[in-house]
C-alpha cells in the first residue's frame, strides 16, 4: 500500500479558545463537508470529542454508492490538536491530525492527512485519476467555508 499525504494550513482570524470549541464538537464537521457527499453523522455523536470516541457517518463515495465511515478520535490535546482516524470505511488507511497553533491575525489551523487506498495497483490508478482531486477539493471547501464563518 501506498502512503499518500495532504497537507493544508490556514490562518482563522479567531482566539484558541474559539477553534477549540469549534472543532471539538463533532456536529460542526457536517456545516464544513461539502453537500455533494450526502455526509451523515450516524452515531457516537456528543456534545464534545474526546479520546476514544467512535463516531460513525454515512458519505457518498461516487453516485447512487454510500458507504459506512467509522472513526476514532486518538490523542487529544486540549486546545492544540487531535487525530481521526478510520476504523472501517473506504480508505485502507485514515490518519488525519489537526493542529492548533497562535498565529498573528488568530490561530493557524493545520490538517495532515496520511492516507492509503485498497485495491493495491487499482487504488493507485484511481488516487491519480480522482481520489487526490476530490481529498483537495473537500479541504478546498472547508477551507473556503471556514474562512467565510470566522471572517467576522
Amino acid at each position: 500500500m501506498k502512503l499518500h499525504r495532504l497537507e493544508q494550513q490556514q490562518v482563522l482570524p479567531i482566539t484558541m479558545e474559539e477553534a477549540w470549541d469549534f472543532f471539538c464538537s463533532p456536529a460542526n464537521l457536517d456545516a464544513i463537508t461539502p453537500p455533494d457527499l450526502g455526509f451523515q453523522i450516524t452515531g457516537g455523536l456528543a456534545q464534545r470529542m474526546f479520546e476514544g470516541q467512535i463516531i460513525t457517518y454515512r458519505v457518498k463515495i461516487a453516485p447512487m454508492l454510500r458507504v459506512r465511515w467509522v472513526t476514532e478520535i486518538k490523542c487529544v490535546e486540549e486546545g492544540r490538536s487531535f487525530i481521526d482516524e478510520q476504523r472501517f470505511g473506504p480508505y485502507k488507511f485514515w490518519h488525519h491530525r489537526h493542529l492548533f497553533a497562535p498565529a498573528p491575525g488568530g490561530v493557524l489551523m493545520t490538517d495532515v492527512v496520511h492516507y492509503g487506498l485498497p485495491f493495491g495497483p487499482l487504488g493507485t490508478i484511481a488516487h491519480a485519476l480522482f481520489v487526490r482531486r476530490k481529498l483537495e477539493w473537500i479541504f478546498g471547501f472547508r477551507k473556503q467555508i471556514l474562512a467565510r464563518r470566522f471572517s467576522g
